[in-house]
């Protein structure tokens, strides 16, 4: 059976309209959270001073914390939904990567 199942709570209506809905807003910061967190770690890995790495590796984790609040909003309005995986295809991503254990450095 090839059914998909959709993950979301019912969804928040916002009126259509040319002006920027909440959902508009709540969305247009996302993807600046998002952005700012990626460019974070790309300052974190050029950082040459301890203090300044320390200091933008905080600002880095509040921003992704953000961005996970904000997710967690947008998921709750039903503004974000998800296709549930069946079994079958996470059983055979298992059996297919399984024995990539052994190549791990550390055990």
């Amino acid at each position: 059976m090839n059914q998909q199942t959709k993950i979301q709570n019912p969804k928040t209506q916002v009126p259509e309209s040319p002006q920027m809905s909440d959902r508009d807003f709540i969305n247009d910061v996302l993807s600046t959270e998002k952005y700012m967190t990626s460019s974070y770690g790309y300052a974190m890995n050029e950082a040459s001073h301890e203090q300044l790495y320390k200091d933008i590796n905080t600002i880095c984790n509040e921003t992704q914390n953000c961005q996970r609040e904000l997710f967690n909003v947008m998921f709750k309005k039903g503004w974000y939904s998800f296709d549930a995986t069946p079994q079958q295809q996470l059983d055979q991503a298992y059996q297919q990567f399984s024995g990539y254990s052994n190549q791990f450095p550390y055990s």
